[in-house]
């Protein structure tokens, strides 16, 4: 059985965490020692979760772990990484844009393992289907850590660091900016009293239709239209809003250059 602690309790940890305890209960492969988070509570309540320690003091990590998986904030990373014991076990972060060189000062075994996907403590998302991407400083060490990846997701794949940080930007733009536009959305029903589950339909479809349609042939709307009416009637509306506005400007002349001519 490999032994793992787990350097961190966000989203990430907290996906990685359920999911690693569940892989436990069907095979035994891998069992979670130790949450560590500078958080007494944070590691409290996701060791809770999975039947581990908890440890708020970085001198307290074990050192008898195989594997120590770093799902931290991208800014801590390196600080957490200076503070935690060195020892024989392989360290990972699960970061999509930090170099896998931030361990080299602490370790000659160590890698990356990324899950693209977005992750909140209030929602199970089995990492199943959700694809994993792999990096190692040697190549002896990669086994270890696509064992791991593999019995916990159907797609797993190797990605060097210049690639990872490209996925990484692609799915920003995807996910969270997309995620954003979601949320001004929500504040311009909101205001006029009017309910964003209206939307939802709308949001699904679109998301729905990108497993047989390319995002170019998906795109719909005034802006690939170039249909000046309403594009001037929207920038009208929104004037009270010069900051939403020049965005909805901004994305308007993005389409259109995409697809004009």
């Amino acid at each position: 059985m490999k032994k793992i602690v787990l350097i961190g309790s966000g989203n990430v940890a907290t996906a990685f965490a359920r999911n690693i305890k569940e892989r436990d209960e069907v095979s035994s492969q891998y069992t979670i020692l130790q949450v560590y988070s500078p958080n007494k509570t944070h590691a409290e309540e996701l060791a809770r979760q999975v039947g581990c320690e908890a440890i708020s003091d970085s001198k307290l990590v074990r050192q008898d772990a195989d594997l120590y998986l770093f799902a931290v904030k991208d800014a801590a990373l390196e600080a957490v990484v200076a503070q935690i014991p060195t020892n024989e076990g392989m360290w990972v972060h699960t970061s999509g844009s930090m170099p896998m060189d931030v361990f080299t000062s602490r370790t000659n075994r160590y890698g990356v393992l990324y899950p693209l996907q977005t992750f909140s403590k209030g929602r199970y998302i089995p990492l199943c289907d959700v694809p994993l991407f792999l990096e190692c400083h040697a190549e002896e060490d990669l086994p270890t850590l696509e064992a791991l990846a593999t019995s916990l997701s159907h797609q797993v794949h190797r990605l060097d660091s210049t690639q990872r940080r490209t996925l990484h930007l692609a799915a920003v733009f995807a996910c969270n900016f997309a995620n954003h536009l979601y949320a001004l959305s929500a504040n311009l029903l909101e205001a006029k009293g009017l309910s964003f589950e209206y939307l939802l339909p709308l949001i699904q479809e679109t998301t729905a239709k990108l497993s047989h349609l390319s995002p170019r042939e998906a795109q719909t709307g005034p802006a690939i239209r170039f249909d000046t009416n309403i594009i001037y009637k929207h920038l009208q509306m929104l004037e009270g809003n010069p900051s939403l506005q020049a965005l909805y400007k901004q994305m308007s002349e993005s389409i259109y250059n995409m697809y004009k001519g």
